[in-house]
């Protein structure tokens, strides 16, 4: 099995003008040198990824998707200022980040370039591809990776701006309610019991961080040579949110099923033979690298990254259908957005017992 990350030829519906970008990089970094060969990462679902081969290395370039896209969407400039942000006053792994450009004469859309890292992506949270020994050090350096960011002082390192600084899950069930509806084509009966529900079981506790939103091992770059992340990619969905949210997404894994195409769960698997840790395990050490106590309304966390799972993914699905798509395999993606509702939906009812 393979941990590099897939590299296609770049797809139609995303073609630019390769020369007047190499005309542009040849400006601001011009180190680049003469030569650039482009391919297309495969595997995001959002905004299309690609790797620039030239003279002076190897670097990776974020773009906005082609077409019509929804509000406040692909902010790739935002992508930009808070792995900056991070990369000059912390100790969080992110790529280093080297030119934006917000015009969008280059290449069609703003884009950002950063340094390519080696290291290798595994998607599925049963780590399979590594050997038996490296699986739980490689889920605990996750963990501890997420602590890590949600301990920063977004105050420090320049991020008080990057978003409210409250009512996070209120803002993104109001958000993704909205985005769901836009890109709605079929119904989807657990979606809009969880859009009534959400808003009148928000958590007790409002928290603050900088949320990645996102988190989970398919953006996570392990270094080549031991379970360690060496970096935290796709920061497209990322603002300023409650830590717990994170840390309910990276456990989705345990509530979906291993055995369906593209879902990642784990429901079904034998987690001791695999040799990682289960969800107690991952909260507790989560715990233990933020100084808490325990976790209240865990299944509001849970129920609400499903539902914001399920629009992402309905939205995937509208592109698809409108053509634009970034991943070649979106039209099935977008068709797994009622099963991630109805699980939701599932633990929104059961409660606390969940």
């Amino acid at each position: 099995m393979s941990t590099s990350p897939e590299l296609v030829d770049v797809l139609p519906a995303h073609k630019f003008d390769e020369e007047r970008l190499l005309a542009w990089l040849q400006k601001e970094l011009p180190e680049v040198g003469d030569r650039l060969d482009v391919k297309q990462f495969q595997g995001g679902q959002s905004n299309p990824t690609f790797l620039l081969d030239t003279d002076g290395g190897r670097y990776v370039l974020r773009k906005k998707p082609p077409g019509k896209t929804l509000p406040s969407a692909h902010m790739v400039e935002r992508e930009y200022k808070v792995m900056k942000a991070l990369a000059d006053h912390t100790e969080v792994p992110v790529p280093n980040v080297r030119v934006l450009c917000e015009d969008e004469s280059v290449i069609g859309t703003p884009f950002y370039v950063m340094d390519y890292l080696d290291g290798r992506i595994v998607s599925h949270s049963a780590l399979r591809a590594l050997d038996r020994k490296d699986r739980l050090p490689a889920h605990l350096s996750a963990i501890d990776t997420l602590a890590a960011l949600h301990s920063v002082d977004v105050n420090a390192i320049g991020l008080a701006d990057y978003g409210r600084p409250e009512g996070y899950v209120a803002r993104q069930v109001a958000r993704w309610s909205k985005q769901y509806l836009a890109s709605k084509t079929d119904d989807l009966p657990a979606m809009d019991k969880l859009m009534a529900w959400l808003p009148e079981n928000l958590p007790s506790k409002d928290e603050t961080s900088i949320a990645h939103g996102d988190y989970r091992f398919g953006n996570l770059m392990l270094a080549p040579d031991r379970p360690e992340v060496i970096a935290i990619l796709d920061w497209e969905l990322s603002t300023l949110g409650h830590p717990l949210a994170d840390l309910a997404y990276y456990c989705l894994p345990y509530y979906l099923p291993s055995d369906m195409e593209g879902m990642r769960g784990l429901r079904g698997e034998d987690l001791e033979a695999l040799g990682i840790p289960d969800e107690q395990e991952t909260i507790a050490r989560y715990c233990a690298q933020t100084g808490r106590d325990g976790i209240e309304d865990w299944h509001v966390f849970l129920a609400f990254s499903l539902f914001r799972l399920a629009a992402i993914l309905q939205g995937v699905y509208k592109r698809a259908l409108d053509g634009n798509a970034a991943n070649a395999n979106a039209l099935e993606v977008g068709r797994r957005a009622s099963l991630l509702a109805d699980i939701g939906w599932k633990i929104a009812c059961e409660g606390e017992r969940s």
